[in-house]
């Protein structure tokens, strides 16, 4: 394994324990989960006039209390078991590799990042911790009415949902009802990218969301796995994750 690999490789990994959602300790995938939430948001864009390819995709109303709207499907997928594109994070289109040699942010390796550092260890510090419009892959692929989701609205997704494994047409994933009306969403297990491979496929999923955990300058996203466990996901942002994206009412 490379050491290019290596970095790219651990995942902190935070469970829902409590509604203080207090910072925890990190352990890596070899160890145990632990609690820590960031909190993000995500803007509502007054300007509704957006093509019909940008306008051309459907949502769920999970009754949810800020009115947040769910895309059925992840970005690059037509149905909602498709497992669509995988990004690293900030990036906005598929590729090839998966690393920080390929990683637009940064100039070759983990400790020279070039945008989104909050330590001086890591690269050149700008202190931002929320993507910019034009560095979200929802955003860009789907319009400026969509954007991926924050902590803050992943962590409602869940404190107002009941989750369950399921398969739909032979794809595992999580299967989300509202416990406000009834609605569902499907998260397919469409795993990861590392390099040039895809592991843990229809097995694990790994969402984006926009946020940055200053803690340890990675940035967090939606974890979940077909044998039930859910929570928040840190890894390295040239890691490819799934993108499902949220839009406000209109």
């Amino acid at each position: 394994m490379s050491n290019d690999r290596w970095k790219v490789c651990p995942l902190i990994f935070y469970t829902f324990e409590d509604t203080n959602m207090r910072i925890g300790k990190f352990f890596t995938l070899a160890t145990i989960f632990v609690a820590a939430f960031m909190l993000g948001s995500c803007s509502k864009d007054d300007d509704e006039e957006e093509n019909s390819k940008f306008e051309n995709h459907e949502y769920v109303d999970l009754g949810l209390p800020s009115g947040t709207l769910w895309a059925t499907c992840n970005v690059g997928a037509s149905k909602p078991e498709e497992y669509g594109d995988y990004f690293a994070w900030g990036e906005t289109e598929p590729k090839e590799i998966y690393s920080f040699s390929t990683y637009k942010w940064c100039n070759g390796s983990y400790d020279t990042r070039t945008k989104y550092c909050t330590d001086s260890e890591y690269g050149i510090v700008d202190n931002k911790t929320v993507l910019d419009p034009e560095d979200d892959a929802a955003t860009v692929n789907w319009g400026s009415s969509w954007c991926m989701p924050s902590i803050k609205q992943i962590e409602e997704l869940y404190s107002y949902t009941t989750t369950k494994d399921t398969t739909i047409n032979g794809v595992n994933g999580l299967l989300i009802t509202s416990n406000n009306n009834d609605e569902t969403l499907f998260l397919p297990a469409a795993g990861w990218r590392i390099d040039a491979g895809l592991e843990y496929v229809n097995y694990q999923g790994n969402y984006w969301s926009r946020s940055l955990d200053t803690e340890y300058n990675h940035p967090i996203g939606m974890f979940c796995t077909f044998h039930g466990f859910n929570g928040y996901v840190g890894s390295n942002r040239p890691a490819g994750f799934s993108v499902r994206p949220v839009r406000a009412k209109k």
